[in-house]
């Protein structure tokens, strides 16, 4: 079976062309060719000799994502949904405001981790994303959009941490310089709370961005609203929380999902001062938004303005995430749970 080239970093390329008896210099412009140029083909690859395109083609391929769905919401944010080669489904979301460009990106075709209030995770796990499919959704949704994306949330479908070889990998390509060229701090990785890739994220010499899915301040409820606490209780997550910024420098982010008369009380929102101000965190905030009518919990705006006056009463850092793309089920795992539905 062929290698996808795209799953390969700049330094594995590297060997491998060495292997085929060329320089390494060429492993920077096959690199750039697939990462940059976004070249579907060896043949294209104009600067290279033709033996070397022969034996590329003997040994590797050069994977793509059809685009089987575009949707755009009425605010100008684009959803895509990808169907990989074997008929599997994800999706990416586009934001766009004013000079920031931000593209959520999946890392998994579905969630073993089963938060109480995510799609993802409704149908179960089925596979981790190789690297060349999470790469593929920035190159992808840049040329059908026809826009340059500046920020990367790893934020989709699937929990980051948990396919972390090949995040780690996709990392890599999205900040090089010759691959995508996204900064490190234009970067961020959102977790569940899996504290093993937490600490291996910080240990990789790039500043990323780290944003926690909290959504409780205390063992009871986040057992209840993100099962995995059960396995990385809040004692030890925080830890790990203040290891990550002691070694790196980045502010962690705290997110916190506010879910009618379960944690939108004032007192909640003391607790999770405390939590954030130990921390030296940001929070922000997000309104509920039910993925079934069947669910509850949609909190009042006024409701979310009070838990935020609270927060900054308290000397902590907080933000309101404005609801995007609502027309086009924006929400991660919406669309795609609709493909895997009707099948």
């Amino acid at each position: 079976m062929k290698i996808d080239i795209r799953d390969l970093t700049l330094k594995e390329l590297t060997k491998e062309i060495v292997t085929l008896g060329e320089p390494p210099h060429r492993a920077r412009q096959i690199f750039s060719w697939v990462n940059q140029k976004n070249a579907d083909s060896f043949d294209k690859m104009c600067n290279l000799p033709k033996t070397l395109i022969s034996d590329l083609k003997k040994k590797y391929d050069i994977g793509d994502l059809v685009c089987e769905e575009r949707l755009r919401a009425k605010d100008g944010t684009e959803k895509f949904l990808w169907k990989l080669r074997d008929g599997k489904y994800v999706e990416s979301v586009l934001i766009k405001e004013k000079s920031r460009i931000t593209l959520c990106l999946s890392t998994q075709v579905g969630c073993r981790f089963k938060c109480r209030f995510c799609a993802s995770g409704t149908g179960g796990f089925t596979r981790n994303l190789e690297v060349s499919e999470i790469t593929g959704q920035v190159l992808s949704a840049q040329e059908i959009s026809k826009c340059r994306v500046t920020n990367i949330v790893f934020m989709g479908m699937g929990e980051p941490l948990d396919n972390y070889q090949n995040l780690e990998k996709a990392i890599e390509i999205i900040n090089h310089p010759k691959g995508i060229g996204i900064g490190a701090r234009k970067i961020t990785v959102s977790t569940c709370g899996i504290i093993p890739g937490i600490l291996k994220l910080k240990d990789i010499g790039l500043q990323i961005e780290l944003s926690v899915s909290l959504h409780a301040a205390n063992d009871q409820l986040r057992n209840e609203l993100v099962p995995v606490n059960r396995r990385y209780p809040l004692e030890k997550l925080m830890k790990a929380c203040e290891e990550y910024f002691e070694d790196t420098g980045r502010v962690v982010t705290l997110e916190y999902t506010i879910i009618k008369d379960k944690n939108d009380l004032l007192k909640d929102a003391d607790k999770l001062a405390k939590i954030a101000k130990k921390l030296k965190a940001k929070v922000n905030l997000i309104g509920c938004n039910p993925y079934s009518n069947k669910d509850s919990g949609r909190p009042s705006a006024g409701r979310v303005q009070a838990f935020k006056d609270r927060l900054r009463s308290r000397g902590v850092t907080t933000t309101i995430r404005r609801s995007r793309g609502g027309d086009i089920m924006a929400a991660c795992g919406q669309l795609a749970a609709q493909k895997r539905d009707k099948k």
